[in-house]
């Protein structure tokens, strides 16, 4: 949410709808390294540093009512890596460059040198000197072993590879060197291999799990006279990042009846402003609990969401509304979000009706209906062409458990075959499976991340997938542990705790 350089743009710059236009989208990397003998590392690529810009709700609007539209009568149901070039410069340890980005490569550039482990494995920062013993050869480091290929360590938990930051994508996660992230700063990280200097911008994009803050959580933070309070521990991670995304799980008006009983969640107004406050941008209202008070509090809490300048997705006063896609700008790259609910319980929208843009499919709303499937993934294709990033934000699966369903997996697929880069899932309360098809990334649950549900020690773990792109490519998917706590705040953990939290990712 926050400008990396420059000066801050105004409110009313951030709120600036713009039509669209349609931009070539150009995609670079995400592949693999090897360290070949003697040190040799092959190189490639091109890529980045950050500026904030914002925002546009478009033309597309236009495009993706129609297919709305046209397919809102119809409710039936259903039932190898490539290879790197040749060799390479030797790996080197130099000072971070100043002053080359953007220029084309000459002799004397250089790029980071990341030190890869497997992606559910927590944060760790490596001092400069084992650093530079490990770009020197060095073959192992705190119980990690090198190996030769980013490959073995997608694999391999104890696995760590050397490769150039033009090699490297968001099947494994970077150490930190010094402090200083390859991806986040690679002007400033110290590890350094010869390879053309990063050029792009960098944004990061930060997305967390699912945020109830009615019932006892609204309680407990009334008592502190600050109705947003279990957000303010983890709210200076969520505003670092450029464009913030989270799951609203609660209505913020008591306009009607409740709908499920002591699980009618409704949150204060007020809480928009917290929300507002820690740099959340986009939030999905595509849920089981958005119609917890009937139809006037949905379309109360959609309107309170807007008004805060918090951009609402997945629900709305009728289909066309609720399908609409949110697309937010960051440094000239257009990232475009669509949610939608599988759980049920909030009603439908339709072309007269309001509700949550719904897919039926397991475990909670019967077997997968092609048709609705057919109306998302129009809408995916009609959003790729519009939007440089497509995120697509699906409540569903199975509660209490770290296993996706098999309709999860079918789903996701279709999806990434439609057109989406990332597939970022709620409603399990669990944290579950991650997966990397080629460029893409399919994040089944990543848990509660504010809830009430202290019954349970997974109930009250989390994560938030942290994503650097380095302008349109995406380059590295952090997963982030933390707890919730007895006043409901989530908190960042490390050491052994972020490792069990992780290793249920890895083994589900």
């Amino acid at each position: 949410m926050r400008p990396r350089t420059g000066t801050p743009e105004s409110t009313a710059q951030k709120n600036t709808v713009r039509a669209f236009r349609p931009a070539a989208s150009r995609r670079f990397g995400g592949g693999w390294g090897e360290m070949g003998p003697g040190g040799a590392i092959t190189l490639v690529g091109v890529v980045g540093r950050s500026r904030l810009s914002v925002v546009a709700v478009p033309m597309l609007v236009a495009a993706c009512s129609s297919v709305l539209a046209a397919c809102s009568s119809t409710d039936s149901s259903t039932a190898p890596p490539t290879k790197p070039p040749d060799s390479a410069p030797l790996a080197t340890v130099s000072p971070s460059p100043s002053g080359s980005a953007g220029r084309p490569t000459t002799a004397g550039q250089t790029e980071p040198l990341v030190l890869a482990v497997n992606a559910t494995r927590a944060a760790q920062d490596v001092d400069l000197a084992a650093a530079r013993a490990l770009a020197s050869g060095a073959r192992s480091w705190r119980g990690f072993q090198v190996v030769s290929s980013l490959r073995l360590v997608e694999h391999n938990p104890n696995a760590l590879a050397l490769a150039p930051a033009s090699k490297v994508g968001p099947s494994v996660r970077a150490l930190t060197v010094a402090g200083v992230d390859p991806f986040s700063a690679p002007d400033r990280y110290a590890l350094r291999t010869a390879g053309p200097t990063p050029a792009a911008e960098v944004i990061d994009l930060t997305v967390g799990g699912d945020v109830m803050l009615g019932r006892r959580v609204a309680t407990a933070a009334a008592r502190t006279g600050d109705v947003s309070r279990p957000l303010r521990a983890i709210g200076p991670r969520l505003a670092a990042a450029d464009l913030t995304v989270v799951n609203l799980e609660s209505t913020l008006s008591r306009a009607g009846a409740p709908q499920q009983g002591g699980d009618s969640f409704a949150a204060p107004p007020g809480v928009t402003a917290g929300l507002r406050a820690v740099g959340v941008d986009v939030l999905s209202l595509a849920n089981n609990h958005t119609g917890d008070f009937e139809n006037q509090a949905l379309l109360d809490t959609v309107q309170r969401v807007r008004a805060s300048g918090i951009q609402p997705v997945g629900a709305g006063r009728n289909l066309s509304e609720a399908g609409r896609p949110v697309v937010v700008t960051r440094s000239g790259v257009r990232f475009g979000f669509l949610a939608f609910n599988a759980i049920g319980e909030t009603p439908r929208a339709t072309a007269t009706a309001p509700g949550a843009f719904s897919v039926r499919m397991p475990p909670r709303t019967g077997p997968l209906n092609q048709a609705d499937l057919g109306v998302l993934t129009r809408q995916i294709k009609a959003l790729r062409a519009a939007s440089d990033v497509v995120v697509v934000l699906p409540h569903w699966g199975q509660q209490y458990t770290h296993k996706p369903v098999p309709a999860q997996r079918i789903v996701a697929t279709a999806l990434t075959k439609a057109g989406a880069d990332l597939v970022i899932g709620g409603h399990p309360h669990w944290v579950q499976a991650v997966e990397y098809p080629p460029n893409k990334l399919i994040a089944h649950s990543l848990g509660n991340l504010v809830f009430d549900m202290d019954f349970s020690q997974q109930t009250q773990e989390g994560v938030l997938l942290e994503l650097t792109y380095w302008g349109k490519t995406l380059k590295a998917a952090r997963l982030t542990p933390y707890v919730i706590g007895a006043d409901f705040s989530p908190r960042i953990v490390s050491g052994t705790r972020a490792e069990q939290i992780l290793a249920d990712i890895r083994n589900a």
